[in-house]
């Protein structure tokens, strides 16, 4: 069975090698606080040997979930400005409420809504995929369906 690659961005792809450098940088210092922690005596009753030891196997975990993630994406860049992809910045208007905002299309796990970035397979973003400029989506939600105008992508 061949792997599946996870699509994202190279914005996306630099912010999880970043927090990787983070975390090796900081693995030394947990590594000296485990040691004197271990070194104060009784491990049985020691708090901070067990709190050490729990920041350590914590950091180890999320720095071998983010490798994961690196090893199994895909950079997918958006050359074709004048459809929606990955990487897309798409200002759109909601017809029902007339209400306008930007979103960048990325990857599921670089989704944050609040800082207008929308996976490309949420609702929303799935229904923009491969649409120009100027369409009206429909879009179905778990509860609703509304209809979205394409005002730009960048």
């Amino acid at each position: 069975m061949q792997p599946q690659f996870v699509p994202m961005t190279k914005t996306g792809y630099q912010k999880i090698q970043q927090e990787i450098t983070d975390l090796k940088k900081t693995r030394p210092g947990l590594i000296k606080a485990l040691a004197d922690a271990r070194a104060l005596g009784d491990l049985s009753e020691n708090a901070e040997y067990s709190a050490a030891k729990r920041d350590l196997r914590r950091m180890e975990g999320r720095l071998r979930y983010l490798e994961r993630q690196i090893n199994y994406s895909k950079i997918v860049e958006n050359t074709d400005r004048t459809k929606i992809d990955l990487g897309s910045n798409v200002t759109l208007r909601f017809l029902d409420d007339d209400f306008t905002v930007t979103y960048e299309i990325v990857g599921k796990h670089e989704a944050d809504v609040a800082q207008q970035k929308v996976s490309y397979q949420s609702p929303l973003g799935a229904a923009l995929l491969h649409h120009h400029l100027h369409d009206v989506v429909t879009v179905n939600a778990p509860d609703e369906q509304y209809q979205v105008e394409i005002l730009a992508i960048n």
